[in-house]
């Protein structure tokens, strides 16, 4: 149930060419370096998107403190009504049973 399952042998992907060697690129040209191709595009940040990627880090961070601190108080709100109606109901039944 937890074990990957794999496809079969005979359906994954087949590589295009085999690698380089050092040797076979210095014999193509020895001035030219040959740099591995990456299929992923790369991300560029501009100063203006590296301050708009900043501006909603910082709003995420903003609203996710304030809902945790209304939550916090939501709590402490509801401890305290609890507490209060503890009280009123002890001194009821303690006015009752002095009577």
């Amino acid at each position: 149930m937890f074990t990957p399952k794999y496809p079969p042998p005979d359906t994954a992907p087949i590589t295009a060419s085999a690698p380089v060697t050092n040797a076979q690129a210095l014999a193509v040209s020895p001035s030219a370096a040959v740099a591995p191709v990456s299929n992923r595009p790369t991300v560029q940040l501009t100063p203006g998107s590296a301050l708009a990627l900043a501006a909603g880090g910082g709003a995420v961070v903003l609203v996710v403190g304030a809902v945790l601190v209304s939550l916090l108080l939501a709590v402490a709100i509801t401890g305290m009504s609890v507490a209060v109606c503890a009280v009123v109901l002890r001194s009821l039944l303690n006015a009752e049973r002095n009577r």
